[in-house]
């Protein structure tokens, strides 16, 4: 835990200080945020306060006193619910404005880990609880060189083993392969992914036809197409370096089409998602160019504005894009007004995914997913752009 940096942002906040509090292991952030170890067994409720200013405070039970020894601070024990109640309010006097895991009407739902019972305890001790969804991103989301760094070398990777997917499904279906179908390329690329050094959580996913109108379709054996001339293609493939915990995924998804031109219709669907991507693109490119705040909402309502506006905007069914950290979909802004309405900002020196898609049932889908991380003044895609569709 860096006390120095958590009361700084607190102050730049205008916030008297954060309260971090769990009961059997829910709160998954705190233990992240604070360095506490992830796979303790906890049974009584903790508490720990860290104030703008001045010394942290902790109360713990008595049967797990030593909960919170490895952090700062002065420490307090409770055995009854009425001790700990009263050690509650004793430790956050001086003190009415209190972020914690809270999302109002819970519309940031991964921030949401506050019951409502706790809440309605300090609401009656005259605390005013706002959310910590923006301090969260700074301090999980938030990358170091090193992390954007794991990145690129994700992306190198990742690029190369795309282009060499398509060559192969290439050779594969002409030379009439048995082994040119979705899973036997899931397989393909995942030997590839592991030759590179890097690890993937699963897939990836190849989904031919059809199946690529389903937006988290996975192959099976029993789902797997073959993929022929004339087949539409569709593949979302991830990964991040393998010998390093702290790496940064890098996540993408591109289409093709094999041994032919692309239809009217896939013409025109895949341009209507390029360029809902790419207005997502330059708002974030234009906010951060300016020196303005641009939270996540507002990149996913540029784009779904875009396909809307083509007619499709039944058939664009999931958020413009995920934050992406050590983990794939990270604790950071979430480029999202559909599934939930992300009011958390983009931070300099985060990750995240841009992927508008249409998916239209037993048809075809197309979505066109990069990755972005923007600095001050500027905010930059990290890999190679599609602009048409791959012709395999």
């Amino acid at each position: 835990m860096n006390l120095d940096a958590i009361q700084s942002a607190l102050r730049d906040a205008s916030l008297d200080g954060w309260l971090f509090y769990d009961h059997h292991g829910r709160d998954r952030l705190s233990y992240r945020i604070l360095g506490l170890p992830a796979n303790a067994h906890v049974t009584r409720r903790w508490w720990y306060f860290v104030p703008a200013q001045g010394t942290p405070r902790k109360l713990v039970h008595r049967i797990e006193s030593g909960r919170l020894d490895t952090l700062p601070g002065d420490k307090t024990s409770y055995s009854t619910w009425q001790e700990m109640e009263a050690g509650v309010q004793a430790m956050l006097q001086g003190a009415t404005r209190i972020a914690m895991q809270y999302s109002p009407r819970n519309a940031v739902m991964y921030i949401g880990l506050l019951d409502a019972g706790t809440h309605e305890m300090l609401t009656s001790l005259g605390k005013q609880i706002v959310s910590s969804a923006d301090l969260v991103s700074r301090f999980e989301a938030v990358l170091t060189p090193q992390q954007i760094a794991s990145h690129y070398r994700a992306q190198q990777a990742i690029d190369a083993i795309l282009e060499e997917g398509w060559q192969e499904i290439g050779r594969r279906v002409r030379a009439g392969s048995p082994e040119a179908d979705e899973v036997s390329m899931v397989q393909f690329l995942q030997a590839r992914i592991a030759e590179a050094g890097l690890v993937t959580e699963h897939g990836p996913n190849v989904s031919v036809g059809p199946n690529a109108a389903d937006s988290h379709y996975e192959p099976t054996p029993a789902s797997s197409r073959r993929i022929e001339r004339g087949s539409f293609v569709l593949i979302d493939i991830w990964g991040k370096v393998a010998d390093d915990p702290s790496a940064v995924w890098y996540d993408i998804t591109w289409c093709g089409v094999v041994d032919r031109e692309p239809t009217p219709r896939e013409t025109e669907i895949f341009e209507a998602v390029r360029d809902a991507r790419d207005a997502a693109i330059a708002l974030v490119q234009q906010r951060f160019a300016a020196g303005e705040p641009i939270a996540g909402w507002e990149a996913d309502r540029a784009a779904r504005a875009v396909i809307q506006q083509r007619g499709f905007g039944e058939w664009f069914t999931h958020r413009t894009g995920h934050n992406i950290g050590t983990e794939l979909h990270g604790a950071g802004a979430h480029l999202d007004d559909f599934e939930s309405h992300d009011e958390r900002r983009i931070l300099p020196d985060t990750c995240f995914s841009v992927e508008p898609g249409i998916y239209l049932p037993g048809e075809f889908g197309v979505r066109l997913e990069v990755d972005m991380i923007p600095s001050a003044g500027e905010a930059r895609v990290t890999g190679r752009v599609q602009r048409e569709l791959v012709r395999i």
